[in-house]
């Protein structure tokens, strides 16, 4: 029994952590929050993830219900956190819904992607 005990305490010490370190960065969070409704045009988008990012590889598309691509600038990490990507919206979007089409490199090398939606009250 205690070299059982002693094989099922070195599994978990040793692959314990495995889901953490490999874990691919998942969206937490968005302003604009998906399936809002926002009675401005946002200046930016703000992306919070789960890892920590790499920022030169992550990124947006914002398009209009009708598939037309919006210019956005630069993704950036935010000040205080690099699992925080912000992404200024070059030109104010007028009243409408649109889609954020987002992709994501982990520090740990892992991408992943999504998309969410949010609508622009007249």
């Amino acid at each position: 029994m205690t070299l059982v005990r002693t094989f099922l305490l070195s599994a978990l010490i040793l692959f314990g952590g495995v889901g953490t370190a490999f874990a691919h960065a998942h969206l937490l969070s968005s302003v604009p929050a998906d399936r809002s409704v926002v009675a401005a045009s946002p200046s930016e988008l703000t992306l919070t993830f789960s890892e920590g990012l790499e920022i030169a590889l992550s990124g947006v598309t914002l398009t209009t219900a009708g598939k037309q691509v919006l210019p956005t600038g630069k993704p950036q990490l935010a000040k205080d956190s690099d699992k925080v990507m912000v992404v200024p919206v070059e030109s104010p979007l007028a009243a409408g819904r649109y889609r954020v089409e987002w992709h994501a490199l982990s520090r740990d090398g892992h991408s992943s992607h999504g998309a969410y939606a949010f609508t622009v009250r007249p």
